[in-house]
């Protein structure tokens, strides 16, 4: 099927297997490698992506089926830009160890913050529960989430 998925603002026609998930035509077949490939079963969240700013487990999406514009981890900053506030916080706060689920980790915590999901460490447990890691880093992304909130928060109000 040909289908044109906009992913990080570039428009990409593709020929692909109606069965193909998101998450693999990123991988596959856009080399954007920074969506990992966890359980592949919806259960772990490392395939997180946002489409059109709404969290999305990509390995549960089929890329022919997908409407809207997909941010990967890739797009949140452009070679030589500044860090998105949630990297930045992430990187601030050493809310990662392995590093295999950040890329997850940082766009869910995005949406966490812009669904308004994120007025106390308690909701941003309960909202970021989708997303696991495997090295305990829970506090710190905890920590960050509500560092980037306001610099998000300001951002948004100077827009």
């Amino acid at each position: 099927m040909d289908v044109n998925l906009t992913v990080n603002g570039s428009v990409h026609h593709l020929t692909i297997d109606v069965r193909m998930a998101l998450l693999d035509v990123l991988r596959e077949r856009l080399g954007l490698t920074g969506t990992k490939k966890g359980c592949d079963q919806g259960q772990c969240g490392a395939c997180t992506v946002l489409i059109d700013g709404r969290r999305v487990l990509s390995c549960l999406v089929l890329a022919a089926a997908v409407e809207g514009g997909v941010t990967t981890i890739e797009g949140l900053s452009g070679e030589g830009a500044p860090l998105h506030p949630m990297q930045d916080a992430f990187l601030q706060c050493d809310a990662f160890q392995c590093g295999y689920c950040t890329p997850g980790q940082i766009l869910s915590a995005i949406a966490c913050v812009t669904e308004g999901h994120a007025g106390s460490e308690h909701e941003i447990r309960e909202y970021m529960s989708g997303n696991l890691c495997r090295c305990a880093a829970y506090p710190n992304i905890v920590k960050a989430i509500l560092q980037a909130k306001a610099k998000m928060q300001a951002t948004a109000e100077d827009v």
